[in-house]
C-alpha cells in the first residue's frame, strides 16, 4: 500500500509520541488545589454546608468577607480537602477581633479528635498568637510561641506548611516556627470554619479567604494579603 502524506498525518494525530517513544500526553497525580472566599460558602444553597448561628457578610478591603460572633457561629462542611495528601500548605487571610476569648479554633480539618489539622489563635489583651496544629496517629504538635504576638483588630496572612517530617508556621509571610513532625495523610473526617468539629473554642473576628495548596510553597507563593 503505498503511504501518502494525508496517512502519515493521521498517524500522529492518533498516535502522538515525543522523541523517546513514550507518549506526550501524562495526567498529573497532583490535586488541584482548593481555595475557599469564606463569602461565597455562606452565600451557597448545599446540603455539603451547615451553617451554625448568623454568620454575617461585612465589607472589608477584600470585598464582602463573614463576621463570626465568637460564640455561636461557624460553617460546617461535608468535605475533606486534605485527603491522602501527604504534603502540603494550608493558608487564610483573617482579623481577629477584639475583647475575644483566650483560646479560638479558627479552622478544623480531619477527625474531631483523631487526625487533624487545625488553625487556631490566642487572644490577650489587645494581642493573639498564633497555634498551628496537627495529629497524626500518635503524634501531636502544637507550633505555638506567646512571645509572637500580633495586634489584635488588623488584617493578616498565617500559613501552615506540612510535610511528610515537618510542621512550620508563617504570619504575614515571615516564618515563625518549624519542628520536626512524623505526618501521615488523613483519610477521613470533614471540616469547620469558625469553630473546632466538636462546637468548642469558637473564633470572634472576620474570615476572607482560605487556600490549601498540596505541595510546601515558598512565602512568596503565598495568596496577596
Amino acid at each position: 500500500m503505498k503511504i501518502t502524506p494525508i496517512l502519515i498525518v493521521l498517524f500522529f494525530m492518533y498516535f502522538p509520541f515525543s522523541g523517546n517513544g513514550q507518549n506526550l500526553e501524562k495526567k498529573s497525580s497532583v490535586k488541584s488545589h482548593t481555595e475557599w472566599c469564606v463569602a461565597d460558602l455562606l452565600q451557597q444553597n448545599s446540603k455539603q454546608i451547615k451553617i451554625l448561628g448568623h454568620p454575617k457578610l461585612v465589607d472589608s478591603p477584600y470585598g464582602k468577607v463573614v463576621f463570626f460572633n465568637g460564640c455561636s457561629d461557624a460553617l460546617i462542611l461535608q468535605e475533606l480537602p486534605l485527603k491522602s495528601m501527604k504534603e502540603f500548605t494550608v493558608e487564610m487571610i483573617f482579623c481577629p477581633d477584639t475583647n475575644s476569648s483566650f483560646e479560638q479554633r479558627i479552622l478544623h480539618i480531619g477527625e474531631v479528635l483523631g487526625n487533624r489539622v487545625l488553625l487556631e489563635l490566642r487572644a490577650v489583651d489587645d494581642f493573639w498568637y498564633f497555634d498551628g496544629f496537627a495529629a497524626s496517629g500518635n503524634n501531636k504538635k502544637a507550633l505555638i510561641d506567646e512571645q509572637l504576638t500580633h495586634k489584635l483588630g488588623q488584617w493578616c496572612h498565617v500559613a501552615l506548611i506540612v510535610s511528610p517530617n515537618s510542621l512550620t508556621t508563617f504570619v504575614n509571610g515571615k516564618q515563625e516556627l518549624s519542628e520536626s513532625f512524623s505526618y501521615q495523610p488523613i483519610e477521613t473526617g470533614s471540616c469547620s470554619i469558625g469553630v473546632r468539629l466538636n462546637k468548642r473554642s469558637w473564633f470572634k473576628g472576620m474570615i476572607y479567604k482560605i487556600r490549601i495548596v498540596p505541595k510546601q510553597l515558598n512565602s512568596n507563593d503565598f495568596m496577596i494579603y
